[in-house]
């Protein structure tokens, strides 16, 4: 096929542009059509649209009294709908298919499949959603542009292009137990002729298919809620209404919907599920007290109160609250419990034969008995006898009258309606004291030791305030109390166990400990009797000025009569730190005795300078002891456990006298020592040389074996070495032999591996030349083959096109004109040939008209 001559095939067509009037015209095929000077090919041979039955296809901008070479009217904007019944068809110029691509772009032919659409198949129970694009008047009524309306299944649709498809509408399947919530689109009257105005909803409740109509728009689908006798829900009303029940319904309006009334119930408009509730059970023991009490017809009772006693059942109303938030347990009071009631309200209390209770009036009840409060009365505390036993108590305070006092056991005590346990505190000091069994301190005083068989288990977690504070007193110590109510104070004598009244406290005493003494460095709830003794550290100076330190110990103890006075008691803590007084006075007497003796006198005569200085009288004698009136403290007897010079300068020269000393008995140890060593080493050094002079020997002896060994190896090992060599060489030469042969063999084969690869790969091409050979001669063939068949066809087809008459009368066009011309010359028989006619021609065309 050339460019100027287009054949067409069946069910083919082209378009083809006049340039001189600029119009296009449709060829349809089977025909040749030849391209004149002044046309031009739009479109190449394309198919025509053929529609499978049950299909249809849109045409855009369709054509309209087409005439060939004439200008024809295109509706711009419109579409046209073609079925089955009207295909096959051309495309007309300026028509397109939707959904296609455009054939003025393509060179090929195009893919028009997805413009072919199955027609539209609605089932049962579903419709298909129209809209109107233009005003038009079909089988089912007029329609203006806009309008939307639907069609009902089961149907196929017909696409109209008046029409647009919307969509396909589902059914809204409605189980039981649902419902469909709907809102009008616009105003309009449903398939029940009910009028609904825009954005009103309803409720459908009947199960089945629903279809929505165009202007119903599905907002839910909601569940019935199932109502039993122990549940419930409450409603609030969103509008002003009337319930399903035929009950107006204010807005805001709140009620309770339980499973007595009804089974289901199935949303409403207007109504909102605020909460669901369930039935109030109270057992047996058990009771509450309602607030705000719904009556009979629904309406709340604000600040009405009622009791309900179980057991019993119900609902809380919308409003109703537990008093106290919950439901509440009977007060059973066993022998040893009671309970404190406080009236809030005028009643007469039927319990103690209609005696009237006033508001703010208390009392209280013992059991055993149970109890429910009535209303307008407060169960202000429980109570229950507290167990005390010996040596036990509490404190209690009476708030009609503000005394306290101290309940002590063994016994179980009850508080009284108005008396409760009054919390006793203590300074942080005294709290700390009783923790610690007594004393506090630094470790290093030997007197916290004292303590630490007074202390209380129940101190370490922590003290009841509301308790009884006791203390156990060690033996050999006293305990002063003082009562800041009557101002008196009194002494306790350990071992024993000291009890604080309400108004009780202990005296602390701050006294002086360590070495030496520091003011306040232990506290302490007890002062200590004795025997004891007290250590410290004194600096003296003599009358040579030499600064010494002693370290002294005095015994002391306290004379006290247990059975005396309490001023005579008291006595023994008039001097706060005991401790600090009597090591300041026995100091002072200390230093002032010891100014008037040079050091000389006082290192040869120290222990009878000290203990005149402190007792008056020498060692050995009797009353040496120091009594102090202000708290009878007595100072028995003194040791002295150290002296030493405070000045380093003298330290060093009394320990150089006493090094030197040692130094002389250590010299002449040590020359003895050294002597006896000397004659020791002399020994040893003989034997020594002995031992030397026989090791030698032995070791020539072994020298001269190992010579001997040495010549006997080094013969075995020359000979062992030529040999090893030799043997060493015969294997080189052997291996390398044999390593020759191997390599050979491989390079053989080698050579034959690659000679074979060479052969089989000039087999391989040569194979691959002759079957490229044949194919391509074969091809030839076919090419050629199908080349003859072509231009048989052609002629055959131009030779049909023309006709036996036209060929005829082409043939016998000359030699006609020539044979009338003979005859007219007389020439009859005379047979004139050129190259325009020749015999050939003659005798085809003889041939074509016979045929």
């Amino acid at each position: 096929m050339s460019n100027s001559i287009l054949g067409l095939k069946p069910l083919q067509f082209v378009h083809i542009l006049d340039l001189n009037t600029n119009i296009t015209r449709l060829e349809l095929g089977p025909q040749t059509v030849p391209l004149k000077s002044n046309e031009k090919l739009i479109t190449p041979p394309l198919p025509m649209v053929v529609i499978k039955p049950g299909h249809y296809c849109v045409v855009q901008d369709p054509c309209s009294n087409y005439v060939p070479g004439e200008a024809c009217e295109l509706k711009i904007g419109q579409t046209s709908v073609r079925f089955t019944n009207d295909s096959p068809f051309p495309l007309y110029p300026g028509e397109t298919l939707q959904g296609a691509p455009n054939f003025l772009n393509l060179k090929n032919d195009p893919d028009i499949s997805k413009a072919i659409k199955p027609l539209p198949v609605i089932l049962a129970n579903h419709a298909i959603r129209l809209v109107a694009n233009n005003d038009f008047e079909d089988a089912f009524g007029k329609h203006q542009a806009g309008e939307m309306w639907q069609l009902e299944g089961p149907l196929t649709y017909r696409p109209q292009p008046q029409a647009d498809i919307m969509d396909i509408i589902k059914p809204v399947i409605i189980r039981q137990g649902e419902s469909l919530r709907l809102r009008a689109v616009q105003e309009f009257r449903d398939r029940y002729g009910n009028k609904h105005v825009t954005g009103e909803e309803w409720m459908i409740n009947r199960p089945g298919a629903y279809l929505p109509d165009v202007y119903e728009e599905v907002v839910s689908v909601e569940q019935c809620v199932t109502l039993t006798p122990i549940n419930g829900i409450v409603l609030l009303a969103s509008q002003t209404l009337v319930d399903s029940r035929g009950i107006k319904r204010l807005a805001g309006e709140q009620w309770l919907l339980t499973g007595a009334e009804t089974d289901h119930y199935f949303p409403e408009i207007g109504v909102e599920v605020v909460s669901k509730e369930t039935i109030k059970v109270l057992s047996k023991g058990q009771y509450c007290v309602i607030k705000d009490v719904v009556d009979k017809h629904g309406t709340p009772q604000l600040g009405k109160r009622e009791l309900r006693v179980g057991p019993c059942s119900f609902f809380l109303h919308p409003g109703e609250t537990f008093e106290n938030g919950a439901v509440q347990k009977v007060h059973i009071l066993g022998e040893d419990d009671a309970i404190v009631l406080q009236a809030e309200e005028a009643y007469k209390d039927t319990m103690f034969k209609g005696k009237r209770r006033e508001p703010g009036d208390v009392w209280m009840l013992r059991g055993p008995l149970e109890y429910i409060p009535p209303i307008g009365v407060n169960v202000i505390k429980t109570r229950s006898k507290i167990p005390l036993s010996k040596n036990e108590g509490i404190y209690v305070q009476d708030f009609q009258t503000g005394k306290v006092r101290a309940e002590m056991g063994p016994q179980s005590y009850m508080l009284s309606e108005f008396e409760e346990l009054w919390e006793k505190k203590l300074p942080e000091v005294c709290e700390e004291l009783l923790r610690q069994g007594g004393g506090i301190g630094t470790g290093d005083i030997r007197k916290m030791a004292y303590f630490e068989q007074s202390i209380d288990p129940q101190n370490l977690v922590g003290r009841n305030k509301t308790r009884v504070v006791t203390y156990r007193c060690p033996g050999n110590t006293a305990v002063q109390v003082y009562n800041y109510l009557e101002k008196t104070a009194r002494v306790v004598f350990g071992p024993d166990l000291v009890i604080l009244g309400p108004h009780e406290n202990f005296n602390v005493l701050s006294l002086s400990a360590g070495k030496p003494k520091k003011s306040n460095a232990m506290k302490t709830l007890c002062l200590m009797l004795g025997p004891d003794f007290i250590t410290d550290i004194l600096e003296v100076e003599t009358s040579d000025h030499a600064r010494l330190r002693i370290q002294v110990a005095f015994n002391n103890h306290f004379v006290y009569d247990i059975n005396g006075t309490e001023e005579e008691k008291c006595k023994l803590f008039s001097v706060p730190d005991f401790i600090g007084f009597a090591c300041k006075q026995m100091g002072a007497r200390i230093r002032g005795a010891v100014a008037q003796v040079c050091f000389d006198d006082f290192h040869r005569h120290s222990n009878q300078v000290l203990t005149t200085a402190v007792f008056g009288t020498s060692l050995g004698k009797a009353n040496s002891e120091v009594r102090f009136q202000e708290n009878n403290l007595v100072l028995s007897s003194m040791d002295i456990q150290s002296i030493e010079p405070v000045d380093a300068k003298m330290r060093d020269s009394l320990s150089k006298s006493v090094q030197l000393a040692i130094e002389i008995s250590t010299n002449s140890i040590e020359a003895a020592a050294s002597h006896e060593a000397a004659r020791n080493e002399q020994i040893a050094r003989g034997e020594l040389e002995r031992q030397k002079l026989f090791n030698e020997k032995e070791a020539e002896r072994e020298r001269s074996k190992l010579l001997e060994l040495q010549a006997v190896a080094a013969a075995v090992e020359s000979t062992g070495q030529a040999k090893a060599e030799a043997q060493a060489q015969a294997e080189r030469i052997i291996i390398e032999c044999e390593s020759e042969i191997e390599a050979a063999k491989l390079r053989a084969e080698a050579a034959e591996i690659e000679h074979n690869a060479q052969l089989a790969t000039q087999e391989a091409m040569r194979r691959q030349e002759i079957d490229y050979t044949k194919q391509m001669n074969s091809l030839e063939i076919y090419k050629e083959r199908e080349m003859a068949n072509l231009e048989v066809k052609k002629f055959g087809e131009m030779i049909s096109t023309l006709g036996t008459d036209v060929l005829a009368a082409i043939a016998t066009a000359g030699p006609a004109s020539q044979v009338n011309l003979l005859k007219s010359l007389g020439l009859e028989s005379v047979l004139i040939t050129d190259g325009n006619s020749p015999v050939n021609l003659f005798n085809t065309a003889k041939g074509l008209v016979s045929e």
